[in-house]
């Protein structure tokens, strides 16, 4: 997706899931986080490194993907 400067991908880091900013922190983590009830105060004060907009590209992100549709590889 063209556009988020912050979701990054590295197979060095956390499997290749994307993260925020090659940290070791992924998209999921965020999203599982506010999908708790979470607030964004309570995050950046347990991950002091983020910024919020790094919680916003990382719900973009994940809507992106929901929204993304996946076709099956046809074989022969």
């Amino acid at each position: 997706m063209n556009g988020l400067k912050r979701i990054t991908f590295d197979s060095q880091v956390m499997g290749g899931k994307p993260c925020i900013r090659g940290l070791r922190v992924t998209v999921g983590t965020i999203v599982g986080l506010l999908a708790a009830g979470k607030t964004p105060k309570e995050i950046l004060q347990a991950y002091p490194y983020l910024e919020e907009e790094d919680l916003h590209e990382a719900l973009v992100y994940a809507a992106w993907r929901v929204e993304e549709i996946e076709q099956p590889l046809r074989t022969a």
